[in-house]
């Protein structure tokens, strides 16, 4: 067990309509809710954290926002302008889960450093 808690942002169907209405090629059908949700972002936070879960959203909807949107395009003028919690609640479904387990014995490695 490690001393964390995993926060996985699961798209919504808005989302999904600004994901196909922002492409700017616009060469396929799009991307669909399913697809879309096969593969997410995992966000580590203090176990602690995980208890009071909607604060913690409160303090940090807006970097998870953008996070997000830059995972699907980076120019910023696709963005939506208003980008506040109502819209993060309408676009999110947040998923928090307490139990993680460590299955390597080996270090974690930060691949940014």
């Amino acid at each position: 067990m490690i001393n964390r808690a995993a926060v996985i942002l699961k798209y919504k169907a808005p989302f999904i309509k600004w994901v196909n209405d922002a492409d700017l090629y616009k060469d396929d059908l799009g991307i669909d809710i399913e697809s879309a949700n096969q593969d997410r972002t995992v966000y580590l936070i203090f176990e602690d954290d995980a208890e009071k879960l909607e604060e913690w959203i409160s303090l940090n909807f807006k970097q998870l926002f953008e996070s997000e949107l830059e995972d699907w395009y980076t120019d910023e003028s696709l963005w939506p302008k208003k980008r506040n919690r109502k819209l993060f609640d309408e676009w999110f479904e947040v998923q928090c889960h307490s139990a993680l387990i460590d299955t390597v014995d080996s270090k974690i490695i930060d691949d940014e450093i």
